[in-house]
């Protein structure tokens, strides 16, 4: 992972805060006494225990590393800086399918903090990427892996 800038909403920031703190002071400990079991359990080169909280703990330390680059590399986004007057990172929008008519309503937030099943949607995201900058009424063509869906935004909110 490269030096990228990390955009956040302050909730974003939480979260991977929380997960951080989650890994250092709980799964360290946790995977420390998996391994400190699995040794006692003898030979440790046939030992699947063993074997496995070594992965979990490589796992563990590799993800402290990302999440301490991510925050220290972050640019926290405040609901105070988000207008309603053009698509920006931590507006919300409520889309309209012109073919369709089916409406949508998408939260616009960095690529860390982007979860689609939670309509939380990346500014690099193709709708994200054809919406940021625009205005409501503003009607956009998003190109997917079908095709072109063309969408209105009808709102835009904080």
């Amino acid at each position: 992972m490269s030096d990228k800038e990390v955009i956040l909403t302050p909730e974003g920031l939480k979260k991977l805060e929380d997960e951080l703190e989650n890994l250092k002071s709980v799964k360290r400990r946790e995977v420390a006494e998996r391994i400190k079991v699995a040794i006692g359990y003898g030979d440790i080169s046939e030992n699947s225990e063993y074997e496995d909280a070594k992965n979990e703990q490589a796992f563990i330390e590799g993800r402290v590393i990302t999440l301490e680059k991510m925050l220290r590399n972050a640019r926290i986004i405040n609901n105070d800086d988000v207008g309603t007057d053009k698509v920006n990172i931590g507006s919300r929008v409520v889309l309209k399918d012109v073919e369709y008519g089916d409406e949508v309503e998408y939260a616009i937030v960095g690529t860390a903090e982007s979860d689609p099943s939670q309509n939380k949607i990346s500014n690099e995201s193709p709708v994200g990427k054809a919406i940021l900058g625009k205005e409501k009424g503003s009607v956009v063509d998003v190109n997917v892996p079908a095709g072109v869906i063309q969408y209105k935004i009808i709102d835009i909110m904080k």
